[in-house]
């Protein structure tokens, strides 16, 4: 498991993901609500003890246990399905800052679940999100997450939890005595790039592995993004882009895990910005159940690079948030189906309306989920010149 020293070195580096996710320090009497998992409690009491020296009002949420969780998809009614409790759109109007543990204790407990009950759930919690995105774009609310490594996450990634937490420890650079100060030489390195890629006319990106063939409308009103502090570790550069001008094929050679289920060697077909095709190895009929969960959630909302000088991760860790960021030896890039984000609209986001979404291509829904792809490729940016410049090969932005 992760030392003692190591623990407080990765609360180091989630409060510094907080703060530079929101541009400031944490202040006086901020509300910080921190989600954890049972076997994630000793992380989260140091952050308990933290927040409190600075000031803030730490507010702990326990996450429900896997049998919780299995008996609420089981034996819940319909009210109960989509309760909200009293009170908790007021708290989440108030929240200035959240920071969640995951620590699952187990992978596939929803597996045999009706996987029509988990989204009706799902987007019945739309609206809160909602608030937190609108206090997100004003500035008054910022996020972070986690990964805290369990016994199951190493089984399913197929790796001892001891290797399972070396990778931990070596992507979060936990070993280093002062994990803040790399992060924040990452943080600067990636600024760079962003802005080598906001400053380039691009129309369109074309996206060739292979495997893959995938030519992306970057639209209007377009920035990259990313390495903010809003995921620890997080070495990706993304763009949420126009969804209308998806055309082409995509394949995740990365499996994934959700809500339980197990997919595999999936691979999407695009015309006109819509899925026409979904093949899988396995958890086809899963993944067709996701993406019909509501009306953008067969639509792509982000697309992203991952440049290996910057990522540690160099093995699957059954766990998206580390698939994402893998390294290697190809670097990756992943498309999410669902929800774009509205950081990387060019503009002030606060101003970005629901009609502006619509017009500008920004798609909309419940779902945003990860595939990835680590095979060798080239991206090549259209400008809107016509000329085109390759801005990533190898595994590398070419900047």
């Amino acid at each position: 498991m992760l030392t003692e020293k190591q623990l407080k070195r990765y609360a180091d580096v989630l409060l510094w993901g907080l703060q530079t996710a929101k541009s400031r320090l944490i202040a006086r009497n901020d509300i910080v609500l921190i989600r954890f998992d049972l076997a994630a409690v000793r992380l989260a009491e140091i952050l308990f003890a933290r927040l409190l020296e600075a000031g803030a009002h730490p507010l702990m949420r326990l996450n429900p246990t896997a049998a919780m969780e299995r008996d609420f998809y089981s034996l819940a009614n319909s009210k109960q399905l989509i309760h909200i409790p009293p009170g908790e759109e007021n708290l989440f109007a108030r929240l200035n800052g959240s920071i969640s543990i995951f620590a699952p204790e187990s992978m596939t407990h929803l597996a045999k679940m009706d996987p029509q009950k988990i989204a009706r759930s799902v987007l019945s919690k739309k609206k809160m999100r909602d608030v937190l995105d609108k206090r997100e774009a004003q500035k008054k609310f910022s996020w972070t997450l986690c990964m805290f490594p369990t016994g199951e996450l190493a089984k399913h990634a197929r790796i001892s939890q001891k290797a399972y937490c070396a990778q931990v420890a070596r992507a979060c650079f936990l070993n280093s005595a002062s994990p803040v100060i790399e992060w924040q030489n990452i943080f600067k390195q990636a600024r760079r790039i962003k802005r080598w890629l906001n400053r380039l006319p691009v129309t369109a990106l074309q996206v060739i592995s292979e495997n893959v063939d995938l030519h992306i409308s970057l639209g209007e009103k377009r920035r990259w993004v990313g390495i903010s502090g809003r995921n620890i570790p997080s070495f990706e550069i993304f763009v949420s882009p126009d969804w209308r001008g998806t055309q082409g094929r995509f394949y995740a050679d990365q499996p994934s895990y959700r809500s339980g289920n197990y997919v595999r060697d999936v691979r999407f077909k695009f015309e006109n910005g819509r899925l026409v095709k979904i093949a899988a190895k396995k958890g086809r009929a899963f993944v067709r159940q996701q993406l019909a969960m509501d009306k953008g959630a067969a639509r792509i909302g982000e697309f992203s690079l991952t440049d290996k000088r910057f990522s540690r991760i160099n093995r699957f860790m059954a766990n998206t948030l580390y698939d994402e960021n893998y390294g290697g030896t190809n670097g990756n890039c992943h498309i999410a189906l669902g929800s774009s984000y509205s950081n990387t609209y060019a503009g002030k986001p606060v101003e970005l309306t629901p009609p502006m979404k619509r017009q500008l291509g920004f798609n909309e829904s419940a779902l945003h989920w990860d595939f990835v792809n680590t095979e060798k490729k080239q991206v090549i940016a259209i400008l809107k010149s016509g000329k085109e410049v390759l801005i990533y090969e190898n595994g590398k932005f070419t900047h």
